[in-house]
Formats: structure tokens, sequence, C-alpha cells
């Protein structure tokens, strides 16, 4: 089954435009959880950029790029599973890129690779207007990631909104949600913490989100919610990041899974 038991990181960013000054302040706080003994850590969606659209297409680097590559190095160095919670990576149109999760294992190798499926493309107000599909390809497939520490079910941000694709999830075997995220400010307010505890509660995952926090330079208002968290199966939180970048920390406990499953068979009782 894997290691019962182990700490946790989620890591709470502000990312922009500067991929350079991203990188090093993402590579900071993953050695800062590594540091505080977390054999796990996760990055946010936009880790390696959150700025203008346009740019974001431009730059748009493959699998095997610098980014990529960086984070590789990384989770060899100082031995850890990480989530590169999101990077722009390089699709076959010309003017759209994919949004995608890596997950690195301590060696360096690449575990699995998520591209988000649900995107964010809404008119709530004149401070929360995207069209996300304008510049990014969905995805199409489900990720479930098998690891000594459990079983990883990708996801990125606005995919917290659909309860359908974690079902799927979970009937993959999974046991950890993960939900790297830049969450509007105007949302996030509001909708952040019940979706997280709901797919949390529904599916008695554990439920790590790591989070963009802040005002970043895409050319709008865009404000990130922040408020990086980790879940148990019960929806508890256990760690909760405070305002501004940082991370935060939690134990996983795979036991504490299994006794809330035994005790509330959810997944027995489902009738469709």
């Amino acid at each position: 089954m894997g290691k019962e038991s182990y700490i946790a990181a989620v890591v709470q960013l502000t990312s922009t435009s500067d991929e350079e000054e991203n990188l090093a302040a993402a590579f900071g706080r993953v050695r800062e959880a590594a540091s505080a003994g977390a054999r796990f850590v996760a990055t946010p969606e936009n880790t390696n950029y959150l700025g203008p659209h346009e740019d974001k297409v431009r730059r748009a680097q493959s699998l095997d790029g610098p980014v990529c590559r960086a984070f590789a190095d990384l989770a060899r160095e100082i031995g850890v599973f990480l989530l590169l919670g999101s990077f722009n990576e390089k699709s076959s149109d010309s003017d759209r890129c994919y949004n995608t999760s890596v997950l690195f294992d301590p060696l360096g190798e690449r575990l699995a690779v998520y591209r988000k499926i649900h995107l964010f493309d809404v008119d709530v107000s004149d401070e929360v207007r995207f069209t996300e599909s304008a510049t990014v390809v969905p995805g199409e497939e489900t990720v479930v990631a098998a690891t000594p520490l459990g079983n990883l079910g990708l996801t990125i941000c606005y995919d917290l909104r659909f309860p359908e694709l974690y079902r799927r999830l979970l009937d993959k075997g999974a046991e950890l949600l993960l939900v790297p995220s830049a969450f509007t400010a105007t949302t996030g307010k509001d909708h952040w913490l019940p979706l997280l505890r709901a797919r949390a509660i529904e599916n008695q995952c554990y439920v790590l989100a790591p989070a963009q926090v802040g005002r970043h330079d895409d050319g709008g208002l865009r404000e990130s919610h922040g408020h990086s968290l980790i879940l148990d199966p019960w929806g508890d939180i256990l760690a909760l990041a405070t305002e501004g970048p940082g991370m935060a920390l939690a134990e996983i406990d795979r036991s504490r899974i299994e006794s809330v499953r035994r005790s509330m068979p959810i997944q027995s009782h489902r009738k469709m």
C-alpha cells in the first residue's frame, strides 16, 4: 500500500510575467517545505507565468523544455514527489497552448501529465471576465497517478466546479485530489472553500489545493484569492496558508481514508 503517513505541502505564490523570478520564488518555497519534512510538495496553477495571455502562448514550452527540466532537477535534488501545478505547454495549435500539470518522482522522473479539461470562460463581473479557451486547448484525459504516497487524482482550478470529473477520478482509485489553482478573489471568497470541502467529503479523499494569491501583471484587474489548504477526507481543514506567498503543511494519514470510507461506505451506496 505504500507509506501510511507523511508530510505534504501546498505552496502559495504570486506569479507574474517574470518567469525567472517566479521559478526562484517557487523553488525557494519547495525547498523550505522539504526542509520541514515534506515528502510531497505541490505548486499552484500558472506557476511559471501569469502575465498577458498572448505572451503565455508565445512562451509555451514542451514537456522536455526548461521549466519541466528545472522541476525534474529540483525533485531529484531534494528527493521529493513534486507537482508542477501548471505551466503553459506548447500544443499543435500556434494560437493556443495547454494548461498542464506535471508530477515528478524523487528521481526526477515524470510520473503523470494532466491537461486542464474545463476552461474558464466566464463573465461574472467587470473584474471577472475571462475566455481561457481563446488561448488554451482543453485536455481530454482524466489522470490518476499511482505512487507510494497514494493514488493522486490530478485536476486544475476551474475543474473544481465539475463533480463528475472527481467521481471519475474516484472510480479510478484516487485517494488524494490535487487542485492547483489561480481562483479569482471575486469568486474565491464565496466558492473556494465550499467547493473544496464538497469534493473532499463526497469522495472521501484528501484534497490538496495550492493557489495563487494577490495581483498579477496580466493586463487586467486580476487578483487571486489564495487560501491554499489541505483538507482531510472528512472535510476538515488540516492546514491553511496565511495572506501572501507562503505554504501550508499537514500530515497525510492514508489509514484515515480507509477509516472514513469504512464508517460511511458512500461508494457502495451509489445508485448511479
